[in-house]
């Protein structure tokens, strides 16, 4: 019968290969005939892997924090791109979102505005608006981008106000906060669906 033909050839096949693998073959070198045992992990040489932990303010990635008045945080170039698109911040912000709107600037900001020199003077005044919170910096130096990361990485309750590029990028991989942003002479917000100023894609 060619079936059982078959089968009795499949065994033989399936022999010779077990026969060949075995381990007590002489080819085999003595170290190799040990099964290798696994090592047991050594406790002081463990790794510690730490997630950041997901905020509070986060839920289903929507942020409950964000909320008419809105709380602005405010950049260099923010300002100076108002002024030379002749827009009142407080008034653009308020017309972007339908809300009353905060603008909050950093000790490091005013301090960035500062260094530039009588030729932002306008941006400076602006700035110095009663209408504008003041937020005091812990940190050394003026280097504004990384205090306002590291601001609303804590705090979610910010929209950042921005026209760089790279702090774009930045706040884009942190979750729940918006970014305002210039755009046709108007402010645009974008990562917050149920803004109005929102751009239409």
């Amino acid at each position: 019968n060619l079936t059982t033909m078959a089968k009795s050839k499949q065994t033989q096949k399936f022999a010779a290969m077990k026969r060949m693998i075995n381990l007590k073959d002489s080819r085999i070198k003595f170290q190799e005939r040990e099964k290798k045992k696994r090592k047991k992990a050594d406790p002081s040489n463990m790794k510690i892997r730490e997630l950041p932990q997901a905020s509070s303010a986060m839920f289903f990635k929507y942020n409950t924090q964000l909320g008419p008045p809105y709380h602005v945080l405010v950049d260099t170039n923010f300002i100076n791109f108002s002024i030379k698109n002749k827009l009142d911040i407080v008034q653009s912000m308020m017309d972007c979102l339908y809300a009353k709107c905060v603008p909050y600037i950093t000790d490091c900001v005013m301090a960035e505005i500062e260094k530039l020199g009588p030729k932002y003077r306008i941006a400076l005044r602006m700035a110095k608006d009663p209408r504008f919170e003041r937020l005091t910096c812990l940190h050394k130096g003026t280097y504004a981008d990384d205090c306002l990361v590291n601001r609303v990485t804590e705090h979610k309750c910010y929209i950042v106000g921005t026209c760089d590029k790279d702090l774009r990028r930045r706040i884009r991989k942190i979750p729940g906060v918006p970014i305002m942003y210039l755009q046709q002479h108007k402010y645009s917000i974008e990562r917050m669906p149920d803004a109005y100023g929102a751009p239409k894609v």
